[in-house]
C-alpha cells in the first residue's frame, strides 16, 4: 500500500487487480469508492462498540425473558441488573486472572 498515491496509480493497480470495470460501474466511480473505503474504516473503529452493545442487548432479553421469576413484583429490574453486575464481574476477573 503505498501513501499519497496520485490517481493515475490508483487506477493502474485497479486494472492490476482486475477490480476497474466495477468501479467505473459506480454511480461516481473512483469517487464512489473512496467514499466507501474511508466509511468502512470509521466504522470499523466504532464495529467493537457496536457489537458490545448488541451482546449486551441480547443478554438483558433472554435474562428478562427467561427468567420470568426475576421479573416479577414491584422492583422487577433489579434481578435484571444484578444479573448484569454479576456477568460483568466474572468478565473482568476472568480477563484479569487469565
Amino acid at each position: 500500500m503505498k501513501e499519497n498515491a496520485t490517481h493515475e496509480e490508483v487506477v493502474a493497480a485497479a486494472k492490476k487487480a482486475a477490480c476497474d470495470d466495477f468501479i467505473n460501474l459506480l454511480p461516481e466511480g473512483y469517487h464512489t469508492a473512496f467514499i466507501t473505503i474511508l466509511a468502512s474504516h470509521i466504522i470499523g473503529i466504532a464495529l467493537p462498540y457496536l457489537l458490545a452493545f448488541a451482546a449486551g442487548a441480547m443478554i438483558y432479553v433472554v435474562v428478562e425473558e427467561l427468567m420470568p421469576e426475576m421479573s416479577e413484583g414491584e422492583h422487577s429490574n433489579v434481578g435484571v441488573l444484578l444479573f448484569s453486575v454479576g456477568f460483568t464481574l466474572m468478565m473482568v476477573l476472568d480477563v484479569a486472572l487469565g
